[in-house]
């Protein structure tokens, strides 16, 4: 069912706050007799604290503090205090990450770059891949987000160059509690939430999570948001040594899709066109849609045979289906002063930009997993060391289908005439024919069987060292057809791959005090040909009459491999309420694949594992309270990128490298924020900011194109009215900083999000 009919209407905003004022007043009768039984719901860091003691994972055996890698987590405090509510929104606050167009061969969706490399394929849910590319638009199932930086297959399989995203989910546990929010704010924003957790005898509890949520884009014409989840989940056997609980997901967004406004940076143009008002929708708004529908099944037994020996076993069905009809801002700009912005060459049409490219591109897709781990822990002391061992399994089956087209056509199939629009004052709204014509279809599969083996040895209390190894199979094919006019039917060659890959990671630790670590950590990542079930290598295949190679090979190329090296300390202060972090690393990809195609050695033309590049960079962070009053949650990445070698060796001694020595493109060399309240007389107040650095567009030509840096800022302010209610508004980008991001150069960019302001009413009855 779709949420259409959730729109921007008064009576909902009505019946909202007709709801929150009846319970305002009936909250003081039951305050008394209550209290006993009700936490405080509280916006401030006087309650809650943004230092994270433990990393989700059964993987990770140590406290946070002395777990030797990089590992930022963001909790629920931060993300409600902040107004954060999608992934998107909560990853804009964490340095050393920044975002792509959201297109290509992935599709429309969340498309992220951390310390330099693709994490598109690194997004996990529980520890569990989660590998469609769509937008992941709301925590409200959230406990928390983990970002855990370096070359991380060890820990998360295939991939993960640069790091990898953990989303933790809610689940049933102790305690009763009933906690809501309903939001109203700028730019048509409604949002509800509510949050149960009910114990229903000593080992068993329910919990039910639910959301509904719309809103315009703030400073766009007719972008917009609209959504709806729901979440329950039931526990048994809690508090005894065999618990079991089985939690389900269903979330459906029905979205139009925000691509931004045209973007150039080339001997013709800086930047956004300077004709083109960055409110201004270049698609077809009545036209273009994201719909996505998340559903998702899990289960997880955990049994302790004894206080040093437990088992957990995860087992998780999720499908993933989402509809996109877009119209990215692609095409001819002819600029008023009779320029095309693309080549500087006269055009005959001034101010007009005439639709062109991906217009009217239609996918239906559809990501299904299929998965089940299995852990072993075991704390035990063999001679005068002690063990924190863990031992797994996880067998992965992935499914991928897609059929894709394009809808703005005739019946027959044939393209229809796409209007001009004008660059200052674009008409947006599409009149003519919508019908879906199928151009190709996509089918993928992708197993993974792993086993790994994680040990912390502890020789002294002063001194350990922590090992880690994974040996997993990854096969996978792909198998694409393509679709004629007139219905024919052509399938092209199955792209297929395996390979078995071994990642490991060592760290030795050492603790001068209890609430201080150092540490020196090396870890590797392997990536094959077909990293994700919705990636397809290229195989080898000729033409009938030229014999000649058609497209980049690589089916049968070996992993790429990253090595990670970090040296970096963590350490508790003020009565373990804050802890700071700060760490130097280097991320080497030593080889990934580039083009051979002339090499007289390599007559297949598979592609070389020659391609190298380098980050080094400085990370720092704090996260806790300075004073019972005073909580601040603040990292920096420092990071310098560059490109050792971009062309296969044969092709270097023909001649030069043109990427050789420049920086990495969507790679901000500074990057911070921060996040910090004060707790006063019942009300708490909050500032934030985010700074994102220059980063370069472009590092293949004589001349590089980088984006301006910007720096937008946060306020909130809170007030508790009693231990059950309070009101908390936010403002958002208080300066309305105009900035840009997701850009892809010489095609368009996402202008940020303007000014806006969200009121929004916490309960806890």
């Amino acid at each position: 069912m779709r949420i259409s009919n959730l729109s921007r209407r008064t009576p909902l905003a009505a019946a909202i706050l007709a709801t929150l004022q009846t319970a305002a007043m009936q909250s003081h009768a039951a305050e008394t007799t209550n209290a006993q039984q009700l936490p405080k719901i509280s916006v401030g860091a006087e309650e809650e604290s943004y230092k994270p003691e433990t990393v989700s994972s059964p993987k990770y055996t140590e406290l946070l503090r002395d777990t030797p890698q990089t590992v930022t987590i963001v909790n629920r405090e931060v993300m409600d205090q902040q107004s954060l509510v999608g992934l998107r929104d909560v990853l804009t606050t964490l340095p050393g990450i920044t975002f792509g167009a959201g297109e290509g061969g992935g599709g429309y969706g969340d498309s992220v770059n951390l310390r330099g490399f693709s994490a598109n394929a690194d997004m996990t849910i529980d520890g569990v891949r989660d590998s469609a590319q769509y937008t992941r638009s709301d925590n409200f199932n959230l406990e928390a987000v983990e970002l855990v930086n370096g070359a991380n297959s060890v820990f998360s399989g295939a991939g993960s160059v640069g790091g990898t995203i953990n989303l933790v989910s809610k689940a049933a546990g102790q305690g009763d509690f009933n906690r809501f929010s309903a939001s109203g704010g700028t730019d048509s924003y409604v949002r509800a939430t509510g949050d149960v957790n009910h114990q229903i005898n000593d080992g068993t509890a329910v919990r039910l999570n639910v959301m509904a949520h719309q809103n315009d884009i703030p400073g766009r014409d007719y972008e917009e948001a609209k959504r709806w989840g729901i979440a329950p989940s039931i526990a048994f056997g809690l508090g005894s040594d065999t618990r079991f609980t089985l939690s389900y997901l269903h979330q459906k967004d029905d979205n139009i899709p925000s691509y931004g406004v045209p973007y150039f940076q080339n001997p013709y143009n800086n930047g956004p066109l300077p004709e083109a008002d960055s409110s201004n929708y270049y698609g077809f708004h009545n036209f273009d849609e994201q719909e996505i529908t998340v559903d998702s099944l899990t289960s997880v037994i955990d049994h302790d045979f004894s206080e040093g020996f437990a088992i957990r076993n995860l087992t998780r069905w999720s499908q993933i289906d989402q509809l996109t009809r877009v119209t990215p801002p692609q095409g001819t700009w002819c600029l008023s002063s009779g320029i095309n912005v693309s080549n500087g060459n006269a055009c005959a049409t001034p101010g007009i930009f005439t639709q062109a490219g991906p217009a009217g591109n239609t996918r239906d897709s559809r990501n299904t997993i299929l998965y089940n781990q299995t852990d072993a822990t075991l704390s035990f002391r063999a001679g005068y060391i002690d063990h924190d061992l863990v031992i797994g399994l996880a067998l992965t089956h992935e499914t991928y289908d897609l059929i894709s087209g394009n809808s703005l056509r005739n019946a027959d199939g044939t393209s229809v005439p796409l209007p001009p629009k004008s660059i200052a004052n674009p008409d947006s709204t599409w009149n003519g024919p919508v019908n879906f014509i199928v151009s190709g279809t996509t089918d993928g599969e992708l197993d993974n069987r792993a086993v790994y083996l994680f040990d912390t040895l502890k020789f002294t209390p002063q001194w350990w060292l922590t090992l880690g190894a994974r040996y997993e199979n990854n096969e996978g094919s792909t198998y694409a057809t393509s679709v004629a006019t007139n219905g024919a039917v052509t399938a092209s060659r199955p792209a297929e791959n395996s390979d078995d890959l071994f990642s490991y990671r060592t760290a030795l630790t050492f603790k001068p005090v209890e609430a201080g670590t150092i540490y020196l950590s090396y870890a590797n990542s392997k990536t094959p040909s077909k990293a994700s079930v919705n990636g397809a290598c290229q195989p080898v295949q000729t033409t009938s009459n030229t014999g000649q190679l058609q497209g980049n090979a690589n089916c049968d190329a070996d992993p790429e491999t990253a090595i990670n090296i970090e040296l970096g300390t963590k350490w508790d202060l003020i009565d373990d309420r804050l802890a700071l972090t700060a760490a130097v690393f280097r991320n080497d990809r030593q080889n990934y694949k580039v083009s051979d195609p002339l090499n007289p050695d390599n007559p297949s033309g598979e592609q070389q594992l020659d391609g190298r590049a380098r980050v080094d960079g400085l990370s720092l962070g704090a996260a806790g309270n300075v004073t019972n009053a005073w909580g601040i949650f603040a990292n920096y990445t420092y990071l310098d990128s560059e490109v050792l070698q971009s062309v296969s060796d044969y092709a270097l001694g023909q001649g030069a490298d043109p990427q050789k020595g420049n920086p990495l493109t969507s790679v901000p060399k500074h990057s911070a924020s921060v996040w910090t309240t004060y707790v006063w007389n019942g009300f708490t107040f909050g500032y934030g900011a985010t700074y994102q650095g220059e980063v370069y567009l472009n590092n293949n030509a004589a001349v590089l194109y980088k984006t301006p840096d910007y720096l937008v800022h946060r306020l909130m302010v809170g007030y508790d009215f009693n231990r059950k209610l309070g009101l908390q508004l936010n403002i958002n980008n208080a300066t309305d900083k105009e900035y840009y991001e997701r850009i892809r150069n010489n095609g368009w960019a996402t202008p940020g999000a303007a000014r806006n302001a969200i009121l929004t009413i916490n309960g806890n009855f």
